[in-house]
């Protein structure tokens, strides 16, 4: 079945070729991005892959990289970070011809984590996160929910959600990575999850930078992900695994650039003054962050107060990362922060489309919304005006409704039914 899924991105791939020198697909090892790649080449002429997880290949760059930079075009490079001084490579090539389509690259690692001199491709390079699988690719659905959302299509009939709360709580501690949705069971998910986790933070962590407390990031991971959905606290992080702030900030950087979390921006420093600038991290696949909080459906159906907090919190992330990836396929540019401030107001998620239209997103893992849920999002739309288009609580329940102008109650299945 998950051969099977067609990506929503993958239009966008081939659109986004036709536009830059230089494309890079970059997101979570194993999340598909080879795949991916590997499908656009066999569509187009004389392109070429070469996989730098290959050692000979990675050897071969090592020796003489024009040999690859030089090849007939369009080259397409998987696992680049790998040898990242192939940049410089692709740089010379582009300063004798610079074309679209020229090289396609995928990596495990941000671009922003390479070492400043291999960063080389500045003004000649478009960067699209390719994220795990949305619920809608799954269900293989085709919701455009953000899509029609900006457009003021939010209102839906008040038929009953299909979902419940155990099909959530299984959505959510499934993920989206497609290795882990094809395993058997629980029990072979786990063990996915395991390998993929520790893969990442003592092959992957180790290639990008030397760690001189090698066992402070699976510890900084598991913290992290208790905190999914939180206003970073740096200074709190430290003390608790007793470690300095520098070392916090260091590893926090290099869990981003692993894809292992994101960290999403404050927005709205200035709608008010008093906003707070700190952002909000979220683990970037909800199956992993499952796994690492050891929260098994057991564990939810009995209702354990500690495992009920950390699921609400792991809701929203899951709602935050499905919205998200429905962004990266859209064709306008779109901008995402959480809004907070020193008063107490807050929305979770808050989406500007490059004309302004502003969309607020509210989670709660209960199964309704109250109305005193819903000021952050009345106070947001108050002071933007018209540039407001929408605010959307969702919930876990069965019902969505309009509450008040522009403010709707929907249940999370709508992102993807």
């Amino acid at each position: 079945m998950i051969d099977q899924i067609d990506r929503r991105l993958l239009p966008a791939i081939r659109q986004r070729i036709t536009e830059t020198p230089v494309l890079l697909l970059e997101g979570p090892r194993s999340v598909g991005k080879s795949t991916l790649l590997t499908e656009v080449a066999a569509a187009t002429p004389h392109a070429r892959v070469f996989d730098f997880d290959d050692d000979a290949v990675l050897e071969l760059s090592r020796h003489s990289p024009s040999l690859i930079t030089d090849e007939q075009l369009p080259v397409f490079l998987d696992e680049y970070q790998r040898m990242p001084s192939i940049l410089q490579s692709i740089k010379t090539r582009l300063n004798s011809e610079a074309r679209a389509g020229m090289f396609v690259l995928a990596g495990s690692a941000s671009y922003d984590s390479l070492p400043s001199g291999t960063q080389a491709l500045t003004g000649r390079i478009q960067r699209l996160p390719v994220l795990p699988l949305s619920q809608t690719e799954i269900d293989g659905t085709g919701n455009r929910f953000i899509e029609r959302a900006f457009d003021g299509d939010i209102a839906r009939t008040a038929d009953a959600a299909a979902a419940n709360r155990l099909e959530y709580i299984d959505r959510i501690s499934r993920g989206g990575m497609p290795l882990a949705l094809a395993q058997s069971g629980d029990a072979a998910r786990g063990r996915w999850f395991a390998g993929r986790v520790s893969q990442s933070l003592r092959r992957d962590a180790g290639q990008l930078r030397r760690l001189e407390r090698s066992a402070t990031l699976p510890k900084l991971l598991t913290a992290m992900a208790g905190q999914t959905a939180g206003v970073l606290n740096i200074s709190k992080v430290s003390a608790t695994l007793e470690i300095s702030r520098s070392t916090v900030s260091s590893y926090l950087e290099l869990l981003e650039a692993l894809f292992l979390i994101s960290s999403l921006p404050a927005w709205g420093t200035t709608v008010s003054s008093r906003s707070v600038a700190a952002p909000k991290i979220h683990v970037v696949d909800s199956g992993i962050g499952a796994h690492l909080l050891r929260l098994s459906r057991p564990k939810l159906e009995r209702g354990d107060p500690s495992a009920l907090t950390e699921f609400g919190h792991l809701a929203e992330s899951f709602v935050v990362q499905e919205i998200i990836r429905q962004t990266t396929w859209m064709d306008d540019v779109i901008t995402a922060g959480h809004w907070r401030t020193r008063d107490g107001d807050e929305v979770d998620l808050v989406l500007e489309r490059q004309d302004g239209a502003v969309l607020g997103i509210e989670v709660k893992a209960g199964d309704h919304i109250d109305s005193k849920q819903l000021s952050g999002l009345r106070k947001l739309r108050d002071r933007l005006g018209a540039a407001f288009v929408g605010g959307i609580a969702f919930h876990l329940g069965s019902r969505g409704y309009p509450v008040e102008d522009r403010i709707h109650s929907l249940p999370v299945e709508r992102l993807w039914v």
